[in-house]
């Protein structure tokens, strides 16, 4: 295979799965880390070229994709402005519909868009728990890390809901290993705008309260409110000793 074309669609699957299966997001991730470890270096595509000019092949081709294809659809995002705002429309005409209605025949109240906008938020958010769990694994870096949550930072005065949702999970899911001394600082100033936009009358009580959940949790240092205390194992204790050295040694690519 020299155009890569099997393994796109593969890779594209994968993603598919991984983002409507949020359950099992961590499974998926392991089976692409070990999809990474172990495609034959006989597959490649021809288009892509490493620094040295050769084709990118085998794993780090599957890895090319992967993130390609996550960056996609982070960037794009759950649903369009104009598709959410036809959502919300559809939405409201039911409930007037609804409070109109008299007699016994029961009033539809949810219409498929409202279906379609449940979905892509589901998918939104599992797409940011995948990435997470990537990341724990060590097939994503720190530094696009950091890039997710700047963006999903970005707008601290007029935020969209979706913005706030996917950095709480995000955050959830990769925090505690993001706040390391080297990207203290960074941390902090996430956190201070992340108090800010919790304060803001220009989002849902929800969505403060979600703000509110995981600063607590850094306060908490990154330990659950019904974690129960138990002693740390030798193994846990080998596994943070790793991680720490990781990100100490390692440079932000």
């Amino acid at each position: 295979d020299k155009d890569g074309r099997t393994l796109v669609q593969v890779t594209y699957l994968v993603l598919d799965k991984a983002t409507e299966e949020t359950a099992w997001s961590e499974m998926y991730a392991r089976l692409c880390r070990k999809m990474m470890e172990q495609i034959s270096l006989d597959v490649q595509d021809d288009g892509i070229k490493n620094p040295e000019g050769k084709p990118i092949a085998g794993g780090q081709l599957f890895r090319k994709y992967l993130l390609h294809g996550c960056q996609e659809d982070f960037e794009r995002g759950w649903f369009t402005k104009e598709v959410t705002a036809a959502v919300k429309a559809s939405h409201d005409q039911a409930t007037k519909a609804a409070n109109e209605k008299k007699g016994t025949e029961e009033a539809e109240l949810y219409s498929d868009e409202h279906y379609a906008a449940q979905k892509a938020k589901r998918r939104g958010l599992g797409l940011i728990k995948f990435i997470g769990e990537l990341f724990k694994l060590q097939m994503l870096t720190e530094r696009i890390m950091h890039e997710c949550v700047k963006k999903l930072l970005g707008s601290v005065e007029n935020p969209e809901e979706e913005e706030i949702e996917s950095l709480c999970q995000l955050l959830k899911t990769v925090g505690q290993l993001l706040d390391t001394p080297k990207a203290r600082a960074h941390m902090d100033v996430y956190f201070i705008r992340m108090k800010e936009l919790s304060k803001s009358t220009n989002i849902t009580s929800r969505m403060q309260f979600m703000l509110q959940d995981v600063i607590a949790l850094r306060e908490r240092k990154w330990v659950g409110r019904n974690a129960v205390t138990s002693p740390t194992t030798i193994a846990a204790t080998h596994q943070a000793v790793r991680w720490i050295n990781y990100f100490s040694d390692t440079d932000s690519e």
